[in-house]
């Protein structure tokens, strides 16, 4: 089954799927949601016999799984797939995040109709280009997945987000554009320097061409700028915090916990394999760029009063530790970069879902309108503080292994900027522990629902701030029907979580634990993928210092 089109078949089951749930007829709408799931199911189990064909070791092509096909002849563009252990680690990723978000996102779209079809088909189709985006091994074919991921994650946003939606996704688009716009050019100006001919776009043919110092350095600019804007590094970042937050949470995972990783993704696949000379050249900026981008993503989460602000920035940090980690270049902060971007995927999936879990049910994204909710929702808080550790990098938790990998490897090649990274470890604790305090612990809060809909947290129990009419609930097990009808909030008093979030919980908690304990199998795909790119890179590890005495032998 070697020639079978694995990659080909992974990206057109969601498409097919998106058109399925679009045509579904009226009558048929409750069927939306488990046809979209299922698509997404069949998807994640394509990709797992997909990653039983990928051969590991030594021995074997950069990228396997390869399908290539004359596309565009005339101006060189070919319709070409394959995956090294780094693609195909972040597609099966993905591939897991999809039918998980789709589950927290059961009732998102509450009206259902078209608009609940429009939903699950837009993320069905974004599925597709995020496979088809880290699968392409055309320049060309890489840049069309790269704009066209815009297009559902526009109207995702823009169509079913929070109040100040339309903004978000305007700002998301202008900056993903401009990136985009700026790379187009260095793909054409990349074409120039190649030799051509009918697959002249193809990766293997563009990697180690000779080309003037000027050139390579101007062209690795106009992909790095591209990158680092979807990244997002500081202080191309801005447009962030807004995604995510007005964002659906199934949407800011994806958005944030896959989209964002073909920023970094980028770097390795593009800057450092295409023009390694101006990588090295590069490398003292960027490296600054890293820092900064992990101590002022730090600093920014801790000043946040919006818990999805709050986990967007900490996203900022976050993707500077793996930036710092690739351009360091060590075969083992690369590992580490490469492995921080799993184990980031699922990381924040699972801070934006119980995130979401906890808004759905407090109607609130502010911080301080919650408190001991520990003693009303004792689940969900118990799986929030384990995704608030995985992102401090806790040991045995799945964030830890990566994030020391990259430490160790920065401080072989560049001690003072691992020394300051170091800060942003320490921030870590304190924007994760103070979140999960102030939300979770202290006492019991007293439940009030007003007839607006809304939910304030008042320990004192007095009435909202909103001035409507309210009931107090002295206890979560206050039966409904003694309540006002108009004081329920959506029919049912707060509960923990049902069946379904306990699966997306379970889901996400059995990745944060297992890849914690066990990260060998991660370890053993990504590791060829480094050593291709420290061989294209041109780069070895830095020997180990050693003290030499005076009669001049080593101590």
């Amino acid at each position: 089954m070697s020639n079978f089109p694995w990659l080909t078949t992974l990206g057109v089951i969601p498409l097919v799927g998106a058109v399925v749930v679009s045509v579904l007829p009226r009558s048929s709408a409750r069927l939306v949601r488990p046809i979209a799931l299922a698509f997404s199911l069949v998807t994640l189990v394509v990709g797992i016999l997909a990653a039983t064909q990928f051969k590991l070791g030594g021995g074997h092509p950069q990228f396997q799984l390869a399908e290539v096909h004359s596309w565009i002849p005339q101006f060189g563009v070919s319709y070409a797939l394959g995956v090294d252990g780094m693609a195909l680690s972040l597609i099966l990723m993905s591939l897991v995040l999809v039918p998980v978000s789709m589950l927290a996102a059961w009732n998102d779209v509450p009206e259902g109709g078209r608009r609940e079809q429009t939903y699950f088909a837009l993320i069905l189709v974004l599925e597709t280009f995020m496979v088809g985006v880290f699968a392409a091994t055309d320049v060309f074919l890489f840049y069309v997945f790269f704009e066209a991921m815009l297009i559902p994650v526009y109207f995702l946003i823009g169509l079913f987000g929070g109040p100040r939606r339309q903004y978000a996704a305007v700002k998301f688009l202008l900056f993903s554009l401009a990136g985009g716009l700026i790379m187009l050019v260095a793909v054409i100006g990349l074409y120039a320097q190649g030799p051509g001919g009918s697959h002249g776009f193809l990766v293997s043919t563009l990697t180690g061409l000779h080309m003037s110092t000027t050139t390579e350095r101007l062209l690795f600019v106009g992909f790095f700028i591209a990158f680092a804007v979807k990244a997002p590094m500081w202080p191309v970042h801005t447009w962030l915090p807004d995604a995510a937050s007005e964002s659906k949470p199934a949407v800011a995972v994806l958005l944030v916990g896959v989209l964002d990783k073909v920023g970094t993704f980028g770097m390795i696949r593009f800057c450092l394999q295409l023009f390694p000379q101006a990588s090295h050249w590069a490398t003292p900026v960027i490296i600054v760029l890293a820092i900064i981008s992990i101590v002022y993503g730090a600093i920014a989460a801790i000043g946040q009063n919006d818990m999805m602000r709050l986990i967007a920035y900490t996203s900022v940090s976050h993707f500077g530790f793996i930036v710092l980690g690739i351009f360091a270049v060590t075969n083992t902060s690369l590992i580490g970069s490469q492995l921080y971007m799993i184990n980031h995927g699922f990381t924040t999936a699972a801070l934006f879902l119980f995130a979401g879990f906890l808004i759905a049910r407090g109607k609130s994204k502010n911080i301080t309108d919650y408190g001991g909710w520990q003693r009303i929702t004792p689940v969900l808080a118990g799986v929030f503080l384990v995704a608030g550790l995985s992102g401090l990098a806790l040991p045995g938790l799945n964030s830890f292994v990566s994030e020391f990998l990259v430490m160790m490897g920065t401080f072989q090649r560049y001690k003072v900027a691992g020394g300051i990274a170091v800060i942003g470890v320490v921030l870590a604790a304190l924007y994760v522990l103070l979140m999960v305090k102030n939300v979770m612990t202290g006492p019991k809060p007293q439940l009030v629902a007003a007839a607006d809909g809304t939910l304030a947290l008042n320990e004192d129990g007095s009435r909202p701030h909103t001035g409507v009419s309210a009931t107090l609930f002295d206890e979560p097990e206050t039966q409904m029907e003694d309540i006002p009808a108009e004081a329920k909030v959506r029919g049912s008093a707060i509960h923990d979580l049902n069946i379904r979030e306990k699966v997306v919980a379970g889901v996400l908690v059995a990745f944060l634990v297992g890849l914690g304990f066990f990260p060998k199998p991660a370890l053993d795909l990504l590791r060829p993928a480094v050593s291709a790119t420290l061989q294209h890179v041109g780069v070895h590890d830095p020997a180990p210092a050693h003290g030499v005495a005076q009669d001049g032998s080593s101590k």
